[in-house]
């Protein structure tokens, strides 16, 4: 007989976050102080909801002065990420550095590369006074079909275009982009190894079962604290430590492209409110029709949705894979 309890809307929601904020603490001194044999921690802050509830779990893990918050904005980066960060630092009594990667950027070619791929398709695109982002179009999600991505770009005067983006442009502009994660996290390592500490990484349960990170980029840290997390538990935790409101309230955003676009936008397809609740069912076995009534679906449209999990996890298992050592053994 299965121990397993009935699927609910609230399965999700932590009932002791006071026992799984100590328990987190706990585990982050045990695995940085003496596994590590590290003196403190470094965390990258943007204003967002994962970064802001890591840096709360360092500060109460080592103190005040044993965290460095670093924020690493770039030309594209929303002027509200650095504004919430200093705020979260400022709550925390955490000092707080900014280092500006654009002229790094700028060196590896990130924009140049990502614009001649935008032109390609959009041949009249201004980089100078337009923007552009890339998002997942909706159509597929309940559905058997592949993700379809589509480029957007938005003229000097506020007028959007967009064109579904063909694989070459997308694999493109996607690992141009990804040059900013791998930056922010150079620029890490630098001020763990200048001091010793180590590197706290910031993502979710979803963006590391589902592969919204970019390899050796933001998914790359020493230690992920909400790495087993859903979204929903990640702000359960933010309200009970005091994260500011703004950073609280502010809508989930990559803050990757030069135009303003949301995680769900990019890449989910579902707010996270629905998210868990769905993945919850799906990676605990539920049946699709449990879930289905629970949710207000039907059980056709959640099969589908489940289908579309699976795909995702398999396309994505590359970017969790470890590097293969094992070619030649004596």
């Amino acid at each position: 007989m299965s121990n397993k309890k009935p699927f609910t809307k609230d399965i999700i929601l932590l009932d002791d976050i006071e026992h799984v904020v100590s328990n987190i603490v706990e585990q982050l001194r045990q695995d940085i102080l003496h596994r590590f044999k590290r003196y403190g921690a470094v965390v990258g802050i943007s204003g967002g909801i994962d970064s802001s509830v890591c840096f709360a779990l360092a500060a109460k893990a080592f103190g005040a002065e044993k965290v460095l918050g670093v924020m690493l904005p770039e030309k594209d980066s929303s002027p509200d990420s650095e504004m919430l960060a200093r705020e979260l630092a400022a709550k925390f009594g955490v000092k707080a550095i900014k280092e500006e990667i654009t002229d790094a950027l700028s060196g590896f070619g990130c924009y140049e590369r990502r614009d001649e791929a935008v032109k390609r398709v959009f041949r009249e695109y201004d980089p100078i006074t337009w923007k552009m982002k890339i998002g997942i179009r909706q159509s597929g999600l309940f559905n058997n079909l592949p993700p379809i991505f589509n480029l957007t770009v938005i003229d000097k005067d506020g007028n959007a275009k967009d064109k579904i983006l063909p694989v070459n442009e997308y694999l493109q502009i996607v690992a141009a982009s990804n040059f900013k994660q791998r930056t922010r996290m150079s620029m890490l390592y630098y001020h763990a190894e200048a001091l010793h500490y180590a590197v706290v990484g910031t993502p979710n349960k979803h963006e590391q079962e589902q592969g919204f990170f970019v390899k050796y980029g933001d998914g790359a840290g020493d230690v992920m604290p909400i790495g087993n997390l859903y979204k929903t538990q990640v702000y359960q935790l933010a309200e009970y430590m005091g994260v500011p409101k703004g950073i609280i309230e502010r809508t989930p955003t990559t803050d990757t492209y030069s135009a303003e676009q949301t995680q769900e936008e990019f890449f989910y397809q579902l707010p996270f409110s629905l998210m868990d609740q769905f993945w919850y069912g799906f990676e605990n076995g539920y049946a699709a029709g449990e879930v289905a009534s629970a949710m207000g679906e039907t059980t056709e449209r959640v099969e589908a949705l489940f289908r579309n999990f699976e795909r995702k996890r398999k396309t994505t298992e590359y970017l969790r894979m470890p590097p293969i050592r094992d070619y030649y053994q004596d």
